[in-house]
């Protein structure tokens, strides 16, 4: 049975994994979320300061306190990025890394980089303009919905993201990765593909190619971009199946 400590992605807590941790434990296997800093119930630890650097503190700090090994670490969207970071920390304790409807970031990556300039600097504008100056509130899901694929969420998940979605730290879309994972040759590397990803793939996207060679181990997920909440029990024997 695997030991997995799975990372919500921006606006998200732990609580998005609910239905997926316990469709994991229901199959015998650890299934520990993560809140981040600044985020859900720790929405009033975090601070201008907070960064990058401090999400992937985060979770190599959660993993050495419980002294958690032969890890499955599992980033979903945002997460990708402090996931990168703290998988090139974590040593022997690290077994597996599972990108969901995401990918690693190269060292000098960060999440603005992502989108369009004239998007980067739209984000920068509101988060200026807002009350505190330092957080991102969640776009409506109209807006995110151009982007990201709001497939497989009937209303009631909408309006359950709407309704505990909190402000991103702005600091972890600006900050750089300053080092890449350098990861041992046993560590097993796994994409989950959603809709998103799964169009990027299959049209070739030059960037991304490497997550269809070995020892990328790539799985499909027939859904959109949040498949803890459109789809956590199909989510949780996706990786059931990966770590098999």
């Amino acid at each position: 049975m695997a030991t997995f400590v799975l990372v919500p992605g921006a606006w998200l807590g732990a609580w998005a994994w609910e239905d997926t941790v316990r469709a994991l434990r229901e199959r015998g296997h650890t299934a520990l979320p993560l809140t981040l800093t600044g985020l859900a119930e720790q929405a009033d630890q975090g601070g201008p300061q907070t960064d990058l650097d401090t999400h992937i503190a985060d979770i190599t700090g959660f993993v050495e306190r419980n002294d958690l090994r032969d890890v499955t670490l599992v980033a979903h969207s945002y997460a990708a990025a402090p996931v990168t970071g703290a998988a090139g920390r974590l040593g022997d304790r690290l077994e597996r890394v599972v990108y969901v409807d995401s990918a690693p970031f190269a060292a000098g990556m960060r999440m603005l980089d992502l989108m369009p300039p004239e998007a980067a600097d739209q984000l920068r504008h509101q988060v200026s303009a807002s009350d505190d100056g330092w957080r991102l509130p969640m776009p409506p899901l109209e807006v995110l919905g151009l982007s990201s694929s709001l497939d497989g969420l009937d209303e009631g998940q909408r309006d359950v993201l709407r309704a505990r979605a909190t402000p991103q730290p702005f600091g972890t879309y600006t900050q750089r990765l300053a080092v890449s994972a350098e990861l041992g040759p046993g560590v097993d590397r796994v994409l989950i593909a959603c809709h998103d990803f799964t169009g990027l793939l299959d049209a070739g996207v030059p960037m991304l190619a490497f997550l269809n060679q070995p020892p990328w181990r790539r799985f499909d997920l027939p859904t959109g971009h949040w498949p803890m909440l459109s789809a956590p029990t199909e989510l949780a024997g996706t990786l059931d199946t990966a770590v098999s």
